[in-house]
């Protein structure tokens, strides 16, 4: 279930960054409050308070369903800034390379229209599954950022990616203790795009 933090009302005046992810936003594994969504809203309070997060991340989802559920999250919110961290799922199901890049494009084309902006999150896979099949998909998330002119984060998991004691038992979910890195990798797209306080 997309979810807002508690410590906002839905009234809360403000610009919104709206996270449509999956699992590795939506917290699995660890404690409620303590993924890099949430330390993200942490993160704001010193120098953009006015922003507010809204974490609509679900576990399991592929981009075929973010294009699904993107459409009534911008009409809801209204966001100055779209997260849009999928994609990892639809490698993990085998689903073809080409509706995946299309359904982020979709995604970020729709933010855009609806006034957002949009950072795009990239993933990798490992190399078992093939390096031809690995290199396409790291490039597709770079596709789709310069295609519609989003920002990039490169790799979400970069930097703990080749660390075994970084991720939870199941080898594929980051622990709570990876969550900080995680947030280190995204801020670099995402503070640009921000307003300072009394701006």
């Amino acid at each position: 279930m997309a979810w807002l933090p508690a410590s906002h009302a839905q009234t809360t005046p403000g610009p919104t960054i709206l996270v449509v992810g999956d699992s590795l936003s939506a917290e699995y594994g660890i404690a409620r409050g303590t993924g890099w969504v949430a330390l993200l809203e942490e993160r704001l309070q010193a120098d953009f308070p006015a922003y507010r997060v809204v974490n609509a991340s679900i576990s399991g989802d592929t981009t075929q369903s973010g294009v699904s559920r993107l459409p009534p999250l911008l009409q809801r919110h209204q966001p100055a800034v779209v997260i849009v961290e999928l994609g990892a799922n639809d490698a993990l199901r085998g689903l073809p390379l080409d509706s995946t890049r299309d359904n982020l494009m979709a995604m970020s084309k729709q933010a855009q229209a609806a006034g957002a902006q949009v950072v795009v999150v990239g993933m990798e896979i490992p190399p078992n599954f093939g390096p031809e099949y690995a290199a396409q998909f790291r490039q597709l998330f770079r596709d789709t950022a310069t295609q519609t002119d989003a920002a990039l984060v490169p790799f979400l998991l970069d930097g703990i990616a080749t660390e075994r004691r970084w991720f939870q038992d199941d080898g594929i979910h980051p622990t709570r203790e990876a969550q900080p890195r995680l947030l280190d990798n995204v801020w670099p797209a995402l503070h640009p795009l921000l307003t300072p306080a009394g701006h």
